[in-house]
């Protein structure tokens, strides 16, 4: 059986949520990866929640579901979501030595976005957050700029939007997507019938 995939951006307090728990949630630990969700906003011509006038009652869901599961309270930078969303920080993650890496980093970088309030489009920011994971700020700063890098990255988004990546997080089990912090247990379901 092929591992289950969990896609996500790290732009997304939604995301944020699933990634603190996906992997006790799951039965089977996923695979993580990392995809540019705004590719896959443009893709399918959508508009996300974030841009609405009415956003606030997602921002009380949001805070809500943090409360619940004991995580900080869900602090948003200043300029979330147009001025703060990056492609640096999805970029230092395919940096990662592996999984175990990539998992320490992500939930870093999640730290630093949504607990700190502190916006991901500034490159040092994400340097420190890998570095606190663990992961060689300096060997981060070289590749990520590196058509290997970036190349990976696309391919990476390219295969979320050919599965019928819709929204992140996405969990997919065998042809199945399961989008949101709320489909976990449904993955989880997938996944245990399998």
């Amino acid at each position: 059986m092929d591992a289950p995939v969990f896609y996500y951006d790290l732009s997304s307090p939604y995301a944020y949520l699933a990634a603190s728990r996906v992997d006790e949630t799951l039965p089977v630990r996923p695979e993580w990866r990392p995809i540019a969700f705004g590719v896959i906003v443009r893709a399918r011509g959508k508009v996300p929640w974030s841009f609405a006038e009415d956003r606030h009652k997602d921002f009380d869901e949001i805070a809500g579901r943090a409360r619940a599961r004991g995580l900080p309270e869900v602090r948003y930078p200043e300029g979330w979501p147009l001025e703060t969303y990056s492609l640096a920080p999805l970029r230092a993650l395919l940096v990662a030595a592996d999984q175990d890496q990539l998992r320490a980093a992500s939930l870093e970088l999640y730290r630093t976005m949504f607990a700190e309030g502190r916006h991901l489009a500034d490159v040092e920011t994400v340097l420190e957050a890998v570095a606190r994971a663990g992961m060689d700020p300096e060997a981060v700063r070289q590749q990520l700029a590196t058509d290997e890098v970036k190349d990976r990255l696309r391919a990476q988004t390219d295969t979320a939007l050919a599965a019928g990546v819709e929204g992140i997080p996405t969990v997919q089990v065998g042809e199945q997507l399961f989008w949101g912090d709320d489909r976990l247990e449904d993955a989880a379901a997938a996944l245990s019938s399998r």
